[in-house]
């Protein structure tokens, strides 16, 4: 799977892209024919502390796979994208398995 990480009005820390590229490789376990993964990273104009938003887009055979969550952290955010991501692959993947 090929990872592209897009930091907008930004530049990401080594440690922030190698903890996106753990995270989002580790969703190959739930589905193994994962295209590519495009992770684009960006803070919210809110005043709010919750102001870092991460939009994970997976190619999958058929179609686009796509999850985004707001959080406190970079780190945060991308968990929970991730976390939303496996379930919408395993509702993928049950469905390729019936076809």
């Amino acid at each position: 799977m090929n990872i592209t990480i897009q930091s907008v009005k930004f530049d990401a820390a080594d440690h922030l892209q190698g903890f996106i590229e753990q995270k989002v490789s580790k969703l190959d376990v739930f589905f193994d024919g994962i295209i590519d993964a495009e992770v684009i990273l960006k803070l919210d104009k809110a005043e709010s502390s919750e102001n870092k938003v991460a939009e994970i887009n997976l190619k999958v055979p058929g179609g686009d796979l796509f999850a985004k969550k707001q959080n406190k952290s970079f780190e945060e955010a991308v968990d929970s994208s991730c976390e939303a991501l496996r379930k919408q692959l395993i509702k993928y993947k049950e469905k390729v398995k019936a076809k």
